[in-house]
């Protein structure tokens, strides 16, 4: 199972703690992760295992919507900032888009997240 993680700006350090938090669950599922590239960045440096994309306004939100429909990718937490403006918005709403038409579960906060976690400890089956 591949988990992609994006994160605003004024959320990469929270995504950074989520992951940080929960890696020893998501090393027992086998959980691998990929990133777009500063996020991504940011987990390596914490010493976390990722995969990196580009960075987001430079495509890495659309390599990851690819992923998605290629079926490589079955779980997105996209730790939004809702309090600032963002130039590749269209992107965004894409990646959104996308996990919404191939039933891929999309957290955009760390509560949502949390849920989506619970759920495949209590055995839930997500594709």
């Amino acid at each position: 199972m591949r988990l992609a993680v994006i994160a605003h700006d004024g959320k990469k350090a929270e995504m950074v703690a989520f992951l940080n938090r929960h890696i020893q669950f998501l090393l027992k599922k086998d959980i691998q992760i990929i990133a777009t590239g500063t996020t991504g960045k940011h987990a390596l440096q914490a010493g976390l295992e990722v995969q990196c994309y580009a960075s987001g306004p430079k495509g890495g939100d659309a390599q990851i919507a690819a992923e998605v429909v290629n079926g490589n990718v079955q779980l997105v937490f996209f730790f939004r900032d809702p309090m600032d403006k963002h130039p590749h918005e269209p992107d965004i709403q894409m990646l959104m888009r996308v996990c919404d038409v191939f039933n891929v579960p999309l957290a955009t906060n760390p509560a949502s997240a949390e849920l989506i976690l619970k759920g495949l400890e209590s055995s839930v089956s997500i594709k």
